[in-house]
């Protein structure tokens, strides 16, 4: 049998949520359900400003009587201490515990097993694999899993970008993107009937109005596509690449002038090489969005 792909993800780190009281903090902070979590191992979230733009992103698992928020080691410490803003007088412990963990993605093929760590198939889309939490004193075993093969995070991040799925800092910035841009909505990331959120009215809003008119989607270039690279139609900009894996990558793009773009038979470029949009296989919005009358 093939071995699976396992790769560690040195930029993935952990902030433990603790008490009595986390269920109840998070549930009313993040903008997943997580009473999710008593049918699924994991759910992926996010915490939203007030105007709805994401500020972090995240996994949450269940760990015993606690919660692990799996995000990027470079914003754990500011989302420790943005969850710990919201904690009042709520029976809860929030911790950075990034150098505590190892982070891993699997993916390929199943492995005979996973010893000592947290494993979960990842919530966004099952053909992402399995991401794996290992405590400092697992990290040597998951690592050495029978029916596993070394792989890179360059490897990870290929096998995502054919997938289509985006990522936080490198697809979309945060601070500065709704949930339906970066395609939450489509990837299992927000709950619209949990109930009141950060962010919620913005992100509903959207909602009901078909998604707004910028998404990621599928970049195919005629040749090797240039990270971050500039969007456009002729002259006028319609988004910026981001990930990109050889003349495929992924896109923020405005997709109503997009549209106009094509129908008016204007190539559409980045940085003069010449490319196609298309949505990733699993997603079910427009390419062509409905007209509006109001900005999103």
């Amino acid at each position: 049998m093939r071995p699976a792909n396992l790769a560690l993800l040195a930029d993935r780190g952990i902030v433990r949520v603790a008490g009595a009281d986390a269920k109840k903090l998070l549930q009313g902070l993040i903008t997943n359900d997580m009473d999710l979590l008593g049918t699924k191992p994991a759910i992926h979230a996010a915490l939203l400003s007030p105007q709805g733009k994401i500020l972090f992103e995240f996994f949450v698992v269940g760990a015993g009587e606690a919660y692990l928020l799996e995000t990027a080691t470079a914003q754990a410490a500011n989302l420790s201490k943005r969850l710990t803003l919201y904690k009042l007088r709520a029976k809860v412990e929030i911790s950075d515990q990034s150098a505590n963990y190892a982070v891993f993605a699997l993916w390929g093929a199943p492995p005979a097993a996973v010893p000592g760590g947290i494993a979960f198939s990842d919530p966004r889309l099952a053909q992402l694999g399995t991401r794996i939490i290992a405590p400092n004193a697992a990290r040597a075993a998951v690592a050495a899993a029978p029916g596993t093969r070394p792989a890179s995070a360059e490897d990870w991040h290929r096998h995502r970008i054919q997938l289509g799925v985006p990522e936080a800092e490198r697809d979309y910035r945060l601070g500065d993107t709704f949930l339906h841009e970066a395609n939450y909505d489509q990837l299992s990331g927000v709950s619209f009937s949990k109930g009141c959120f950060i962010g919620q009215e913005v992100a509903s809003r959207m909602q009901h109005r078909g998604g707004g008119r910028k998404r990621i989607v599928v970049v195919a270039g005629t040749a090797p596509l240039p990270a971050n690279a500039a969007i456009k139609a002729a002259t006028v900009p319609l988004g910026s690449l981001g990930s990109v894996d050889g003349s495929r990558g992924l896109a923020l793009v405005r997709l109503d002038r997009a549209a106009e773009a094509l129908a008016a038979g204007t190539a559409i470029t980045a940085d003069a090489v010449p490319i196609s949009l298309s949505k990733p296989a699993w997603a079910q919005f427009a390419m062509t969005p409905a007209p509006r009358t109001e900005a999103v």
